[in-house]
């Protein structure tokens, strides 16, 4: 966990990453980061590499208001503070890149979200409020794609990519997760169309790969990875029958393009347990680095480094408390509980419950 990591694309001084966490502290208006978000990155830039929170690529990607976007010259400006803080202290960090799909409302994006089909669950994010202030609201039915939406949205991933790197980032994570625009792609509960993106197993992963490969092209396979959740269910109704050959199938196609990773988010929100016969089946056809994150503790992570089922170990909440968890993990310190007081500052506010978290004094 604590040895260098050197692949192909990615070299990294340990292999605990932080995860990618919303935290909707970006200044207003314009979701722009800022000096408070340097900081809480600075504090955490002793994992191995940082994944940013969600940043989306479009306006209509939004999905939680506040996030930082990837988008305007303001956007990279402000994360040019961040990357700068987290290179300072010898960190690499990469950015998440973010088209949420259907789970929105017009009220954060400003307009009717977008997805593989006009097709609705209940579901909920964080945006404003009709009596003020800000709290979680439920999402609207999204608009079908056309064509058009499709190649438009490919090219704000490519663009956001070339952003990133004007910005200083490492690489960039597309968001290929959690029920966001590309899992609804993949998934049979979610997409019902008829054309070349629909239907077949195939198609339904081909706005993904073609997005991936035209980034990979931007900017350089070594700067791009992708994050997916075959085993969670966050924003469908139910489990998908087919979504762990499909998740397979897509991995035997990335392999080639030689990407940083491929990161694996579970046991989040409502999801299945991962059998470790899927792990076998991807190191079969995935054999590049991949990141594992979801609920782990130092001990189950390292199993999953032992076994290598994982090259990176990702952490998200315990970063949250901890912001020196690579120290703590180091030296088998007591870290600082993840309980619901930090749940209620996750999303909003000011420093509180973000940069006023302790080191741990010995």
């Amino acid at each position: 966990m604590f040895n260098i990591f050197k692949g192909d694309a990615l070299k990294t001084r340990n292999r605990i990453a932080m995860a990618p966490m919303t935290r909707s502290r970006t200044s207003q208006p314009g979701d722009v980061p800022n000096e408070m978000m340097a900081t809480y990155y600075r504090q955490r830039a002793s994992a191995g590499l940082v994944v940013t929170e969600g940043a989306p690529v479009s306006a209509v990607g939004r999905g939680y208001s506040m996030t930082p976007g990837i988008y305007t010259e303001e956007h990279i400006e402000g994360w040019k503070k961040v990357t700068q803080a987290v290179h300072e202290e010898g960190g690499k960090i990469f950015i998440q890149l973010w088209h949420v799909g259907r789970r929105s409302h017009s009220a954060i994006s400003g307009e009717q979200p977008l997805a593989p089909s006009a097709i609705k669950v209940p579901d909920q994010v964080f945006g404003p409020l009709s009596e003020g202030g800000f709290g979680m609201i439920e999402t609207e039915t999204p608009q079908e794609m056309a064509l058009q939406d499709i190649e438009n949205t490919s090219a704000d991933f490519v663009q956001a990519a070339r952003n990133a790197v004007e910005a200083g980032f490492d690489g960039v994570e597309i968001h290929a997760a959690h029920g966001y625009l590309f899992d609804t792609f993949m998934r049979l509960e979610s997409n019902q169309r008829q054309d070349q993106y629909g239907g077949s197993q195939e198609n339904r992963m081909r706005f993904l790969l073609e997005t991936l490969q035209a980034v990979v092209n931007e900017i350089g396979s070594d700067k791009v990875a992708v994050r997916v959740s075959p085993h969670v269910i966050e924003g469908f109704a139910d489990e998908d029958p087919e979504i762990i050959e499909v998740t397979l199938k897509a991995l035997e196609k990335m392999a080639p393009m030689n990407l940083a990773y491929v990161h694996f988010s579970e046991r989040i929100s409502r999801y299945v347990d991962v059998p470790e016969t899927f792990r076998k089946q991807v190191r079969e056809v995935y054999p590049k680095p991949i990141m594992i994150a979801g609920k782990l503790t130092k001990q189950s992570a390292q199993q999953l480094l032992d076994k290598q089922y994982a090259d990176f170990v990702a952490f998200g909440t315990p970063f949250v408390t901890n912001p020196d968890l690579v120290t703590r993990f180091a030296h088998d310190l007591p870290l600082s509980e993840f309980d619901a007081n930090a749940r209620l500052t996750l999303y909003g506010g000011g420093e509180e419950g973000y940069i006023d978290y302790t080191t741990y004094q010995i």
